[in-house]
């Protein structure tokens, strides 16, 4: 126990809202490379520059990296922190979008693997983000961390004010490290001027609507049974379609040998998964569901790599459906769990 809070000591504070700035520079980076892609698919590859020089647009990304690594260095606050992680995920999107010509001897901006390796790179980042997450919630950080990030968002609010909102978090992050503690923070927030909460954007609108639909499609118990059947039926026909191809000779037209083989065993994986999870529904719906949420991700973290390969920035469309299944199978998953915990 001792050691562990001698490490705590060492280790610089860590920041509540470190999570949210991951997410806003990952979600910017991916919007960035689908924007590039498609914008340059459009326009037929034009090049910017002239008399043997083309500037590429990776240049582009690491001037705007280091304009957002400057603003958040420069200016305090939560603000400029998304602002910098923003135009830093812009940045950084620009710079992994060209990734191909930095693997290959000539420069292969079409080079196959590099839409793999562009997808690695953001899973990469959203596990890292979820780790963050998970490890500075307010349950998670000591009480000095936590009055120290009250006391950040106190000091950046000087200026301009804070809203009714910010100072009940505030004091919710405040509460539990001790009368003193309790006392100053709200003193200091007596001195901070009051600000109205700034009108809805239409943005937030949409996120806001985007949240609502996710949450009522979790909700609702008779999409579960069409998720099952899909999650039993695509793995099969996938490594079916595959033989089949193998057999009719379709498959000796493909390239890309290695990665189709990873799409057919991971398939196999997922599909082993998901008949067992279908043949433990009667018994144990619980186990089935946890077994249908990890075949999904095996298919994210390794089916969908060699799907990149394959068919490029086609496979979105297979991450996002994904996605949305993953969300509607951890929501049943979670239900079952409480139940059987009554």
């Amino acid at each position: 126990m001792r050691s562990h809070h001698r490490l705590a000591r060492r280790l610089p504070t860590r920041a509540i809202d470190a999570a949210a700035y991951l997410q806003a520079f990952v979600l910017s980076g991916v919007v960035t490379v689908l924007a590039v892609r498609a914008y340059l698919q459009a326009t037929n590859y034009p090049q910017l520059g002239g008399g043997g020089l083309h500037i590429a647009h990776v240049l582009w990304g690491g001037l705007l990296l280091v304009v957002g690594l400057g603003i958040a260095l420069v200016f305090l606050g939560g603000g400029p922190r998304t602002a910098g992680a923003v135009v830093g995920g812009v940045g950084f999107g620009l710079f992994i979008d060209e990734v191909g010509k930095f693997v290959t001897a000539r420069t292969d901006y079409f080079y196959a693997p590099a839409a793999a390796i562009i997808y690695v790179a953001f899973a990469l980042l959203v596990l890292l983000t979820q780790a963050v997450r998970g490890r500075t919630g307010r349950s998670r950080l000591t009480p000095p961390e936590r009055t120290a990030n009250a006391l950040d968002v106190v000091l950046s609010g000087l200026p301009g004010g804070l809203t009714d909102r910010r100072r009940a978090a505030v004091l919710r992050l405040v509460r539990g490290t001790g009368p003193a503690t309790e006392a100053a923070v709200a003193q200091l927030l007596d001195a901070v001027p009051r600000r109205e909460p700034p009108p809805v954007r239409f943005w937030q609108r949409g996120v806001e609507w985007a949240r609502r639909l996710a949450a009522w499609a979790v909700d609702q118990r008779w999409l579960v049974w069409p998720v099952v059947v899909w999650l039993v039926a695509e793995p099969v026909v996938t490594v079916v379609a595959v033989i089949l191809d193998g057999v009719t000779g379709a498959l000796d037209q493909e390239r890309e040998w290695g990665a189709v083989l990873g799409v057919s065993a991971t398939a196999l994986v997922t599909a082993v998964l998901s008949l067992r999870a279908a043949w433990l529904l009667r018994r144990d719906r619980t186990q089935a569901f946890r077994l249908f949420k990890l075949a999904l991700l095996v298919d994210l973290l390794f089916g969908q790599v060699f799907n990149f390969t394959v068919n490029q920035f086609g496979a979105v469309f297979a991450v996002a459906l994904d996605l949305a299944l993953l969300g509607v199978v951890t929501a049943e998953h979670r239900r079952l769990r409480r139940a059987a915990d009554r």
